[in-house]
């Protein structure tokens, strides 16, 4: 089943077009972007159970962006009516007008060499076999239930086992003079946490899942439970390794990872602006071994950040980033683009429309290779196999 276009969105399109008519009276050029989300987390452990509505990713809300002249500017709203458009075209008039006359010292004005776009017409969904909202609450808490409860049964050094799942659907439109876009997806993630104790010791083994779609994401997570249980059991026993430098092979998420913190970070070019990315220097060196190739794209692969265009109306890409170990590009916002005379990759994105948007990965991946993990653990005589990344920290300019 494919997700369902936004009633809400439906409605308002209408007057947000009769919005667009009067910015594009006035200025250059003039986009609105709406979105209508929702997101809800859910987790059952041995002190209870929580629901509840993630603030930072539902909203429903409007951004409008103008350029006039050498000055972009946005304005941001939660509810427009028709009878309110004029009374909202005079606020962001009145607002960005004060704003561009009253630049700070030091601020230089920079006039893009061209804000024309080309025609475009988006309408696309993702796809889902079982839809949360459908499902309800208390059949989800259900199914946590089981889960936990069956962790919790799996051994007597087990005492808790935390079983949590969030997913978020959400609609957005993006207007503009030559662009009318609409895109419908749903993600779903989940996590298990084994909490395991002996004596004194305390540890715990996490498995995370996520993919495109709606509920049936709780059956891979399920499958990982065991794993999850074995994990906290074999860390009671676990010994400190000894500090150094050793050969290591990497499991997917590990990869994923470093791709993510390492690579991905050093290439969003909103940094490039700013000269906070050692990756500007590297455009067209090797930066890697020649076996790794790495792509980022909302279309790369099909994940949690897929979408069919970004929040500036960029169409979806998948952008090879290094390829054969060199580096090829990084990847940018459209603002960004325009200010470095590249072409945007996609990857404008925002955290809500109350806040612009900046560079930033979508779907990070090294490609796969032909080596098998049995000839890769032969070739080490003294190393480890890393599983299960918990944390990263990137550093862009060193």
């Amino acid at each position: 089943m494919k997700v369902k276009e936004s009633e809400y969105l439906k409605l308002k399109k209408p007057v947000l077009k009769k919005l667009l008519e009067k910015l594009l009276d006035k200025y250059e050029y003039a986009s609105i972007l709406a979105n209508d989300s929702k997101s809800v987390n859910y987790r059952v452990n041995k002190a209870g159970t929580n629901i509840s509505e993630d603030s930072t990713l539902s909203e429903r809300g409007f951004v409008v962006k103008v350029y006039d002249n050498s000055k972009a500017a946005e304005y941001s709203f939660n509810a427009i009516e028709n009878d309110t458009v004029d009374e909202i075209f005079a606020e962001i008039v009145k607002r960005l007008e004060t704003l561009g006359n009253n630049l700070p010292d030091g601020v230089d004005t920079y006039k893009y060499a061209d804000n024309d776009e080309e025609e475009l017409y988006i309408n696309e969904s993702t796809e889902f076999e079982s839809d949360p909202e459908e499902k309800g609450d208390n059949n989800i808490i259900d199914l946590l239930t089981r889960i936990s409860e069956k962790g919790r049964a799996y051994d007597k050094r087990i005492i808790d086992c935390s079983v949590a799942f969030n997913y978020q659907k959400y609609s957005k439109m993006f207007l503009s003079k030559k662009k009318d876009l609409t895109q419908n997806i749903m993600w779903s993630c989940g996590y298990i946490v084994a909490v395991a104790k002996e004596g004194e010791e305390l540890q715990n083994g996490y498995k995370p899942v996520s993919m495109l779609g709606g509920i049936e994401v709780l059956n891979t997570l399920e499958s990982k439970l065991e794993s999850a249980c074995e994990v906290a059991l074999d860390l009671l026993k676990a010994e400190p390794m000894i500090p150094g430098e050793y050969d290591c092979i990497c499991e997917p998420d590990v990869t994923g990872m470093i791709v993510h913190e390492a690579f991905g970070h050093g290439v969003e070019m909103d940094m490039f602006v700013k000269d906070r990315a050692q990756a500007k220097k590297f455009i067209g060196k090797q930066v890697a071994s020649e076996l790794i190739t790495m792509h980022d794209g909302a279309i790369t692969i099909p994940q949690v950040a897929t979408f069919f265009f970004d929040d500036e109306g960029i169409p979806a890409h998948d952008t090879i980033i290094i390829d054969k170990g060199i580096l090829k590009t990084g990847i940018c916002d459209d603002q960004s683009a325009k200010h470095l005379g590249v072409k945007p990759t996609g990857n404008g994105r925002r955290q809500d429309t109350s806040r612009k948007a900046y560079t930033r990965m979508t779907n990070t991946i090294f490609e796969a290779g032909t080596s098998k993990v049995d000839d890769m653990i032969a070739s080490i005589k003294d190393g480890f196999l890393l599983c299960q990344a918990s944390s990263g920290m990137e550093d862009p300019k060193n």
